[in-house]
């Protein structure tokens, strides 16, 4: 269980982690500044667990595996959107962070609403509503449970 944390669509890389903070030596250090132009508080008030739940087209803009990495490094478990940017989306399954499509979701939730998340069933659950999402490949799922596919490449 999960809090969301709701962005609008065409949130591009340089909205996730600003191109000034690519300027630190480690994720650690630019993590705090995630979301600033949008929500300056959520690197505060996000908690390991949490969901980031988009409209379409998330992770546009530059490809910087930063922006998917700053998200992990803060505890978000996944990902959820309408669609993709695919640089942003294979940007994630590399480092180990699960991307989800979910067309209805966006529209029926709001930001600080509890979820939940079945990657296996393909399945979302906010309060007593159900909604279907990305069912997961089992070649991606063991690419993800490895750590992305650095990790399982090295593996």
């Amino acid at each position: 269980m999960g809090k969301v944390f709701r962005f609008n669509k065409d949130v591009d890389t340089d909205q996730i982690i600003a191109s000034q903070y690519l300027l630190f030596p480690t994720i650690d250090e630019m993590k705090v500044h995630t979301f600033e132009s949008l929500n300056s508080d959520f690197a505060s008030q996000v908690k390991p667990g949490d969901f980031v739940v988009a409209d379409e087209n998330f992770g546009c803009g530059s490809s910087r595996e930063q922006a998917p990495s700053v998200l992990k490094a803060l505890g978000v478990k996944a990902v959820i959107a309408k669609s993709f940017a695919r640089i942003f989306y294979r940007n994630s399954i590399n480092i180990g962070m699960p991307v989800i499509v979910s067309k209805e979701l966006y529209d029926a939730v709001k930001d600080g609403d509890d979820m939940e998340l079945d990657l296996q069933a393909g399945v979302i659950t906010v309060g007593d509503k159900q909604f279907a999402c990305t069912k997961l490949p089992a070649k991606m799922q063991e690419i993800l449970d490895q750590g992305g596919l650095i990790a399982s490449l090295n593996k």
